[in-house]
């Protein structure tokens, strides 16, 4: 059973299909013979990505302020009540809700810029892929160091646009694929919760939310997911999967900004929709512990406007799950001191937990999250944030880290710091933990967001 969000037109209405609607299963079913009759031969990459660029979480109007103290004891109070009614000889994660399950995840860090890496052109050695832009290849004591500084959650991030077959079935190479759970393994090993998606694959050739390519963009998605599925059917609860990052109109004027005013916007929150439910039955039906994994789902961009508007519809879950579909946000604000480079005109390397105007729009987005969605009993995990370095301003990024994970912490929400790798240069700098010796640069910064956990 299930919703079928149909698109007519711009004034289109959500509608509920008749039971057994066919059209995703029948993506999900092709799929699933693609990767049947692929045999096990070498695959050959193709494919050429969009360019794309780096995300600003959309604003967004929100409703009456939560008191702090009383969203964080509502959340706490839920998890607790619902992890307590676990069954002796029962896996503890299989018996906690939505909220507890977010609280467990505590704090993550992201593997950025690593294994999302793509190039326009296949590169020869596609496993050259993962220094592209890292400079480092991933080993087990750098998990092993995250690890012990305190994250309990670990994002990995992955483009796979470079490593399927152009034929169709978009086959992923099994060299890029095994040294992805490779990675996976390290933090497994480490007891991490880990978070892996669909990357960098947002592309008028691939996955674009458009009703001119919704047919392929569900086919690709379909392919994707029952081979990465597949792969990892095994694993635990401590395996994350996210089916889309910051799915957008890439290359339009409204990229990152939704006007609802726009048939265009509102398409676009129809196919995400669309693909949203594509993602989760297609995890569903590859079998093993994916029939109970927790998933997470984006509106569109991944911001915040995305997952607020009332278009936005969660994917609607096999019999038997009850709140395994979280709601995933990205969130780098206030944007001129979190986002915007040093530079451009009305950037800030200032903030202060003292000021209104620091606080009021992570206040703003806390508050919104935690009455759409967390004091209903959906878990909402903000899998990007953070804050550039913008001339040695540690300070102020210390206190930003540390107010934004407490006021997220408060609303039951676990956010993931944005790393890169980045500490110098003209990019964008949200490097935290230096890959190459393996040690955090700002250890009070990481403190801080410790502390805010507690």
């Amino acid at each position: 059973m299930r919703k079928k969000i149909l698109i007519i037109g711009w004034f289109c209405a959500i509608a509920a299909a008749a039971a057994g609607c066919g059209k995703t299963d029948a993506v999900v079913t092709d799929a699933a013979q693609r990767a049947d009759a692929l045999g096990e031969t070498d695959a050959a990459d193709a494919g050429q990505p969009e360019g794309e660029t780096a995300s600003a979480d959309a604003e967004q109007t929100g409703d009456e302020a939560v008191d702090a103290d009383t969203a964080r004891e509502e959340s706490e109070a839920a998890a607790d009540a619902k992890a307590a009614e676990a069954e002796d000889g029962t896996d503890p994660a299989s018996a906690q809700d939505a909220l507890a399950f977010v609280r467990d995840m505590k704090l993550g860090w992201n593997l950025g810029n690593t294994f999302d890496a793509y190039t326009d052109t296949n590169k020869a050695d596609e496993l050259s892929y993962e220094t592209e832009w890292s400079k480092a290849v991933t080993t087990k004591e750098m998990i092993d160091a995250v690890k012990a500084a305190g994250f309990e959650t670990i994002r990995i991030p992955v483009s796979w646009h470079n490593h399927v077959t152009d034929d169709g079935s978009y086959r992923i190479s099994e060299v890029w694929l095994d040294r992805v759970q490779e990675v996976v393994d390290y933090a497994i090993d480490n007891d991490m919760y880990v978070i892996i998606n669909i990357h960098h694959d947002n592309s008028v050739n691939y996955m674009y939310p458009a009703i001119g390519y919704l047919e392929q963009s569900e086919a690709y998605v379909a392919a994707i997911w029952f081979q990465v599925a597949t792969r990892f059917a095994d694993y635990d609860e401590h395996l994350l999967m996210e089916g889309l990052n910051e799915p957008r109109l890439v290359g339009t004027a409204n990229e990152w900004w939704l006007d609802m005013e726009k048939p265009e916007c509102f398409e676009a929150v129809q196919c995400i929709n669309e693909l949203n439910q594509v993602f989760v039955d297609t995890v569903r039906a590859a079998g093993g512990r994916n029939e109970s994994r927790y998933l997470l789902v984006p509106g569109y961009a991944a911001s915040l406007q995305g997952a607020a508007n009332e278009y936005f519809v969660l994917p609607q879950d096999i019999e038997g799950n009850s709140d395994k579909i979280l709601v995933e946000v990205h969130g780098y604000i206030p944007n001129n001191f979190a986002l915007q480079a040093a530079g451009e005109a009305g950037s800030t390397d200032q903030w202060s937990p003292d000021s209104g105007e620091s606080t009021a729009e992570i206040d703003n987005m806390m508050d919104t999250l935690y009455e759409k969605y967390v004091k209903n009993g959906v878990g909402v995990v903000i899998d990007e944030f953070g804050a550039r370095d913008k001339g040695g301003n540690l300070q102020a990024r210390a206190d930003y880290a540390s107010y934004y994970v407490a006021a997220a912490r408060e609303r039951g929400i676990t956010c993931c710091w944005w790393d890169n790798n980045s500490f110098s240069g003209g990019s964008e700098n949200f490097g935290l933990f230096d890959r190459a010796s393996c040690r955090f640069m700002y250890p009070e910064l990481v403190e801080g967001m410790m502390t805010a956990c507690e």
